[in-house]
């Protein structure tokens, strides 16, 4: 793509490729000039371009409407062209507001319940073309330990890091979580680290106004001004605040010179999830770090955290399972198994058991294109070739979805189905397209854990 971006005349090029070749220019700049400080960014936020790419994202990701109720059918009836001209006006006159964002609450694996807040469509194309400006820039700043949240980085990329750290002996594993992270960043702190790298007023305020949004539940508005903390879960600038601020503590532990690196210590994080590695993690590294978030306003929660040593404790990073297994072709050694943990694998039985609970209605056909987007995501985000083993996980998977077909063809109806009596995940398979999650994975080998 680069090679085609440079041989491409500008005039040739799509609004996609445009947007991507001042993304790369800003990273460079970024890259070579740690101290510049960018300032005409604002008129790019504003510019048809990257509203319509930012729109095409926002799109792509079929989000549900906001509290203002409107649509993609809505607004594509009415036409995009118009809906995007009408944000470009009001950014080009500083009349933009953002609306309140419409709260709901997601069940997470501990049975607690995440509060993350649904921007209308107007605001998501705001954000993401404000994202898309100013990412390239504290992308460049970022550190290598970062893995949440990021262009080209993923949880899989964190889990082989840990388990090369694991094979080089780094056997003392301090498993961290902050309380309640994205509802504690103060905004003046924010804010300042942000103007060090982006000093037009216009992009700040456009920024500090969505650190205010406020909040409809239940038709009811709060919030907005009056805060001075958090950074609204469910936006799509949001994760990039939270990596902003916590930049400021993987810096601090990769310090070439610093008591972390004199000890040996890594740090590995996925978004506010991190642990420490090393062959020894004394106790005054874990005060050092608590004093740093303490420093930043922020609190290590002790009821998550705890101490491991990877060679007799299993320890949990993010959704994987990190122990010591005897192997199945040598009884004398153990290696290095990395597995969905048992929350995961808990958590996407639940959800294929829910959809069973209210799909009785649907087409077979509907059915499996819903379980198979369900599953494929699932074995996608666990499967890392010569890393992590789902292999049992997967089977458990395929029982489930076997459990699950038979009685949803069994109750379709008073007279039982010819699925139900030929085996409903075998003839889905068969005639329908189902995914069978032991053949989305290669096939187990031995390998030097």
């Amino acid at each position: 793509m680069a090679e085609i971006l440079q041989t491409r005349p500008g005039s040739q090029m799509t609004d996609s490729e445009k947007v991507r070749d001042f993304q790369r220019k800003l990273y460079r700049k970024a890259r070579q000039e740690r101290d510049f400080r960018f300032y005409v960014l604002y008129d790019k936020v504003c510019s048809m371009r990257f509203l319509r790419e930012s729109y095409r994202r926002v799109r792509a990701n079929r989000g549900s409407a906001g509290a203002d109720k409107t649509g993609f059918n809505e607004i594509e009836s009415k036409g995009s062209e118009e809906f995007l001209q009408e944000i470009a006006e009001e950014l080009r006159n500083e009349a933009y507001k953002p609306g309140p964002a419409l709260r709901v609450y997601i069940e997470k694996a501990d049975g607690n319940l995440r509060p993350p807040g649904i921007p209308a469509i107007k605001d998501r194309v705001v954000q993401t073309a404000c994202k898309t400006v100013t990412e390239p820039i504290f992308e460049a700043d970022s550190e290598d330990s970062s893995y949440g949240f990021r262009p080209k980085r993923s949880a899989q990329d964190a889990v082989n890091v840990i388990k090369e750290n694991l094979k080089n002996g780094a056997a003392e594993v301090s498993d961290a979580d902050i309380t309640a992270y994205s509802d504690t960043i103060p905004h003046d702190n924010l804010m300042k680290l942000i103007g060090m790298r982006v000093s037009g007023r216009k992009i700040l305020h456009l920024i500090k106004m969505r650190l205010k949004t406020p909040i409809c539940e239940n038709r009811r508005i709060y919030g907005g001004k009056k805060n001075k903390k958090g950074t609204p879960q469910g936006g799509v600038i949001s994760p990039l605040s939270a990596n902003i601020y916590l930049h400021l503590s993987d810096k601090t532990v990769n310090k070439e010179r610093g008591i972390f690196r004199q000890a040996g210590v890594r740090i590995i994080r996925y978004a506010d999830d991190f642990i420490l590695t090393g062959k020894n993690i004394p106790g005054y590294i874990l005060e050092r770090l608590k004093y740093i978030l303490n420093r930043m306003e922020l609190t290590l929660n002790t009821e998550k955290s705890h101490e491991v040593n990877a060679y007799k404790e299993s320890s949990d990073f993010p959704g994987f399972t990190f122990r010591h297994d005897v192997s199945l072709y040598n009884r004398k050694r153990k290696y290095r198994n990395i597995i969905p943990a048992k929350k995961s694998e808990n958590k996407i039985r639940e959800k294929i058991r829910t959809y069973f609970k209210g799909c009785r209605h649907y087409g077979t056909e509907e059915a499996v294109k819903d379980v198979n987007m369900m599953t494929d995501g699932w074995v996608k985000y666990f499967h890392i070739p010569e890393v992590s083993y789902p292999r049992r996980a997967c089977k458990n998977l395929q029982c489930c979805m076997d459990r699950k077909f038979y009685r949803h063809f069994a109750r379709k109806s008073q007279r039982k189905s010819r699925f139900y009596a030929e085996g409903g995940f075998r003839r889905s398979a068969e005639d329908y397209g189902l995914k069978d999650p032991l053949k989305l994975i290669k096939p187990a080998t031995p390998v030097n854990a």
